[in-house]
């Protein structure tokens, strides 16, 4: 995977893995925000004392004052926590719409110890295995383990322990290249998605070079075949944009048996209930596994030309990453009250 095609946060922790070789570095992890912020939690960012930099805390309302006081030598124990928003900290410095931002911030030597660390969590976002890492403030990281992949990172905090669950961002793999799916991948990726083009027609392929985002990852390979043979992780958008039914029908077809948490094919509502018929009929799939398909495709916005198409499909895949669909949704909100008691203090938090 190129380092363009990759997620920010894979970028933050490639980049870490290269600069704590030779010089100490500062991870940080947003671990909750109260009110407006623009980064979620999981976020990274790591600094140099320098002030060299990659990654964002809070979309920039922050960092400046972060890294000047890395500069002066602050937060050198193995983990602290950190807030801005509240007064606590920089009281000049302030969030939009009066947000509390929260942060872990992990000073990490120049050793090999530290390179392994931080290339095992590199993997996990990267999608190849989720990790699980425990710390009890202000020591260094204790465990960092395998688990079970999850959807999302998720994050609890019951100072002084700290866990974080780290998932892989989330992918988007586009059947086939289109105008619809070429504005799809760019806003994926402005989104923080991995984006993969799966794309067999040779005459498509010689004219990418000119016309495919950069940032995209295209792989030669039929998109069925390709998923019947790889599969994807939890955290993946498969969507079908070619209205070729020979194409969509497939990858359709062997998306639903991924665990996928979007699969989608575009088409008019007459085209997608043709092509329902169709994948019931000689696809033979259940109503379950049809149940799973968005077509059409995207949400009710009326749009006409593909960059609006591909606007109302990444905001229903969004909708959905962190949403998720109304029965998921419900249970989602009944685990976060329970962890959180809604009133609990801000010492104290999960977040998903």
């Amino acid at each position: 995977m190129s380092y363009l095609s990759q997620p920010l946060d894979a970028k933050v922790l490639q980049q870490a893995a290269i600069w704590v070789q030779s010089s100490p570095v500062w991870l940080c992890t947003v671990l909750h925000t109260w009110g407006s912020s623009p980064r979620s939690p999981g976020s990274l960012l790591v600094a140099m004392q320098d002030g060299r930099q990659v990654g964002s805390l809070s979309g920039g309302c922050v960092e400046d004052h972060f890294i000047r006081e890395i500069a002066k030598g602050r937060w050198q124990q193995p983990s602290q926590v950190i807030r801005y928003g509240d007064g606590e900290l920089a009281p000049d410095v302030s969030l939009p719409c009066g947000g509390i931002l929260e942060i872990l911030v992990e000073y990490l030597p120049a050793s090999e110890l530290s390179v392994i660390y931080l290339q095992q969590q590199l993997k996990a976002v990267q999608g190849y295995q989720a990790m699980r890492k425990q710390l009890r403030l202000p020591e260094a990281c204790s465990a960092i383990v395998p688990e079970e992949l999850t959807g999302t990172t998720a994050i609890c905090y019951q100072h002084p322990d700290i866990e974080i669950r780290i998932a892989a961002a989330p992918r988007l793999l586009v059947a086939g290249y289109s105008p619809v799916a070429h504005y799809c991948l760019e806003f994926a990726h402005a989104l923080g998605f991995e984006t993969v083009l799966l794309e067999p027609r040779e005459n498509v392929l010689a004219t990418l070079a000119e016309q495919c985002p950069p940032n995209t990852n295209v792989i030669n390979s039929f998109p069925a075949k390709y998923l019947e043979q790889h599969g994807c992780h939890s955290n993946t958008a498969i969507v079908a944009l070619t209205h070729d039914p020979r194409m969509d029908d497939l990858t359709m077809m062997e998306a639903v048996n991924t665990p996928a948490f979007y699969i989608g094919a575009m088409g008019s509502t007459r085209n997608s209930a043709k092509r329902r018929e169709r994948l019931e009929r000689i696809g033979e799939l259940t109503k379950d596994q049809l149940s799973r398909i968005h077509a059409p495709i995207g949400l009710a916005i009326g749009s006409k030309t593909p960059a609006e198409i591909a606007l109302s499909i990444l905001a229903d895949i969004v909708r959905i990453k962190n949403l998720g669909t109304l029965s998921t949704r419900a249970l989602l909100q009944d685990t976060l009250e329970q962890q959180l008691n809604i009133d609990a203090d801000v010492g104290s938090s999960c977040m998903i």
